[in-house]
C-alpha cells in the first residue's frame, strides 16, 4: 500500500471543515503511506506542544485514536509521531502522559489484512510498551533520563546514596524495554520501522549516558555505604554489565542499517578486576573470610574502571553534541530560507505600492517612517483623523463658532507690543507644539463675544459650574493677541502632511491661523486615545 488513501483524504478534509488544525497534522502524519511521518508534520506538532492555546489532552486523545485503527500502518505511524513529541516537544506532553494511568494498550495487536501486518504487528507491541516505560519512569521521578543534565556535575553524579539506588533500577527496566524491540537488520525493511528504530537508537545513547553515570557514582561511593546498600549496589552493577552487552549488539545492529559509525559511541568494559574487588568488599562487611585486598589495589582498580567509564560516557556525549549541531545547522538553513521569502515578499509588495499608491498615501508612509513614535500600521488617514479630534478641541477653546461670527476683544495696543515680543522668545524654530499649547494656555487672557449672544442667566456674577471629577489649571502665560505668527520655514526632508478641520471660516479683516504642517504633541491635553473623542472630564471650557 503506497500513497494517501481516500480515507486519509477524507479524514484530513472533515478536520478542515472543522476548523481543527491539530488533528488535521495528526492524520496528515499517521496516513497509510508506509514511510515515517513527514518531517513538516511532526515540526508542525511539536510547535504546537509550545503554544499554550492548544489543548495538550486533546492532542494526546487523537493519537491514541489512531492507534485504534485497523491498519499496521497508522497505528505505528501515531506511535513514532508520539515518541517523537516525547523527545522533541514541550516538556507539558510527557507530563501529560505520564498522568494518565494508562496510555497504549496494545499488547493483543494484530493485523491480519496483509502477510507484512503479522511482522510489524510484533513491533507495534514492543514499541508500545517501551512509550509506555518511557511514560512511567517519568512519573516516578518527574524527569526524563534522555534530557537531565549530565558531566561531573551532573544529576546522576551529584545523587546522593539513598536516592541513587532507587532511580538506577528505573533506568534499568525503560532501558529494558527498549532493547527488548530486538530488531535485526533483515526486519527494518520499510521506512516505518526504520523511523521508528531511529528514535530507539537516539533514546538508547542518551539513556545509557545516564546510565553510566549513575554508575560511577555508585562505585565511587560503594567503599563506604552501609551493608545492605553494598549489597543491592553490587546486583546493579552486574546488572549494568549485562546491559552493556546487550546494547552493544543493538549497536551493530544500528551500524548495519547505515547509521554512520561516528554517531555510534564505544563501549568499554571496567576491568574484571574490579567486580572481585566489589565482591570482596561485600564479604568483609557481611563478615565472611575473604581473600584479603589491600587498599592500594583496591583504589588502583576503582581508579582504572572509573576512567574506562568516564571515557564511555565522553564518546556519548560527543555524538549527543554532534546531533545537536546538525539540529542547529538545519535550524539556521531554515531560518536562512524564510528570511529570503520575507525579503521577496517586502519587495513584491514595494513594487506593488510604487505603482499604484496616491501621493496622500505615500506621504503619510513617509511621515511615519521619520516618525519613529508612531506605529508602523498607522495610515495617513488615521494621522489626520487624530489632528482633527484633537486640534479641534484645543481651538475651540479660544473660538466661539456661533453663527459663523467671531468678534475677539483685543488688548490694548501697548499690551498687545509687550505680549508679541514675549511670545516670539517662546515660539522655537521647529515646534509649532509649543506655539499652540502658550496659545490654548493663554485662552483665560483672551475675551470673545459675540454682540447677538444673550446670557443664560444669572446676572454680571454668574459663573458657569464645572465638572468636579477632574481640574485642570493651566500655568498662566502671558496675553497674547489673536495674531499668527510668521511661517516657520521647515527643513526640505520634513514631510508636508495637512491637518484639516483647524482653520475657522475666515470672517472680516481677523487674522486667521494658516494650516501648520507639525505634529501636535502635549503630553497633559492629548486624549488616552488618540483616535476617540474628548470627554469632558479631560477639558474644562470656561
Amino acid at each position: 500500500m503506497s500513497g494517501q488513501s481516500i480515507t486519509d483524504r477524507i479524514t484530513a478534509a472533515q478536520h478542515s471543515v472543522t476548523g481543527s488544525a491539530v488533528a488535521k497534522a495528526v492524520c496528515k502524519a499517521t496516513t497509510h503511506e508506509v514511510m515515517g511521518p513527514k518531517k513538516k508534520h511532526l515540526d508542525y506538532l511539536i510547535q504546537c506542544t509550545n503554544e499554550m492555546n492548544v489543548n495538550i489532552p486533546q492532542l494526546a486523545d487523537t493519537l491514541f485514536e489512531r492507534t485504534a485503527n485497523s491498519s499496521w500502518v497508522v497505528v505505528f505511524k501515531a506511535l513514532i509521531t508520539t515518541h517523537h513529541l516525547m523527545m522533541y516537544g514541550n516538556e507539558r506532553f510527557i507530563q501529560y502522559l505520564a498522568s494518565r494511568n494508562t496510555l497504549f494498550n496494545l499488547n493483543n495487536y494484530l493485523d491480519k489484512s496483509a502477510m507484512q501486518g503479522y511482522d510489524m504487528s510484533t513491533f507495534i507491541r514492543r514499541y508500545s510498551r517501551y512509550l509506555n516505560e518511557k511514560a512511567l519512569s517519568y512519573r516516578l521521578v518527574a524527569v526524563d533520563f534522555t534530557k537531565m543534565k549530565r558531566g561531573i556535575d551532573g544529576v546522576m553524579r551529584t545523587m546522593n546514596p539513598e536516592k541513587l539506588l532507587k532511580t538506577l533500577p528505573i533506568i534499568q527496566n525503560q532501558l529494558d524495554a527498549l532493547l527488548d524491540f530486538d530488531a535485526n537488520p533483515n526486519e527494518l525493511t520499510n521506512g516505518v520501522i526504520n523511523a521508528a528504530f531511529m528514535l530507539l537508537f537516539k533514546d538508547s545513547i542518551r539513556l545509557f549516558a545516564a546510565y553510566n553515570e549513575g554508575i560511577i557514582n555508585l562505585l565511587e561511593r560503594y567503599f563506604d555505604m552501609k551493608k545492605n546498600q553494598c549489597k543491592e549496589g553490587l546486583d546493579i552493577y552486574k546488572k549494568f554489565l549485562a546491559r552493556m552487552t546487550k546494547l552493544s549488539e543493538f549497536l551493530k545492529v544500528a551500524e548495519q542499517v547505515g547509521i554512520d559509525q561516528g554517531d555510534i559511541p564505544d563501549l568499554t568494559q571496567a576491568p574484571s578486576s574490579l567486580l572481585e574487588a566489589l565482591e570482596q568488599h561485600l564479604a568483609s562487611v557481611e563478615g565472611k573470610k575473604t581473600k584479603e585486598v589491600s587498599a592500594a589495589s583496591r583504589a588502583s582498580a576503582l581508579s582504572s574502571a572509573v576512567s574506562t567509564l568516564a571515557n564511555t560516557g565522553m564518546s556519548f556525549s560527543r555524538m549527543d553534541e554532534k546531533e545537536k549541531q546538525q539540529a542547529l545547522e538545519e535550524e539556521q538553513v531554515r531560518l536562512q530560507a524564510l528570511k529570503e521569502q520575507r525579503l521577496r515578499e517586502i519587495s513584491v509588495v514595494s513594487n506593488s505600492t510604487s505603482t499604484s499608491a496616491s501621493p496622500s498615501t505615500l506621504s503619510g508612509k513617509m511621515f511615519y517612517k521619520e516618525n519613529s513614535s508612531w506605529p508602523m500600521d498607522v495610515t495617513y488617514e488615521m494621522q489626520c483623523n487624530y489632528f482633527v479630534n484633537s486640534s479641534f478641541y484645543f481651538l475651540c477653546l479660544g473660538f466661539n463658532f456661533l453663527d459663523d461670527v467671531l468678534q475677539p476683544t483685543v488688548p490694548p495696543q501697548s499690551q498687545r507690543a509687550t505680549a508679541a515680543n514675549q511670545q516670539s522668545r517662546k515660539i522655537l524654530a521647529n515646534d509649532l507644539d509649543s506655539s499652540l499649547a502658550n496659545l490654548v494656555g493663554s485662552k483665560s487672557d483672551m475675551q470673545w463675544s459675540q454682540p447677538t449672544e444673550k446670557k443664560l442667566t444669572g446676572g454680571t456674577n454668574w459663573q458657569a459650574k464645572t465638572s468636579t471629577s477632574t481640574t485642570w489649571n493651566p500655568t498662566p502665560l502671558p496675553t497674547i493677541p489673536h495674531m499668527v505668527p510668521a511661517p516657520i520655514t521647515y527643513p526640505l526632508t520634513t514631510p508636508q502632511v495637512p491637518i484639516y478641520g483647524m482653520v475657522p471660516p475666515q470672517v472680516g479683516a481677523a487674522p486667521l491661523m494658516a494650516p501648520q504642517s507639525m505634529m501636535y504633541t502635549q503630553p497633559g491635553l492629548r486624549p488616552t486615545n488618540p483616535f476617540a473623542p474628548v470627554s469632558e472630564t479631560q477639558i474644562q471650557f470656561m
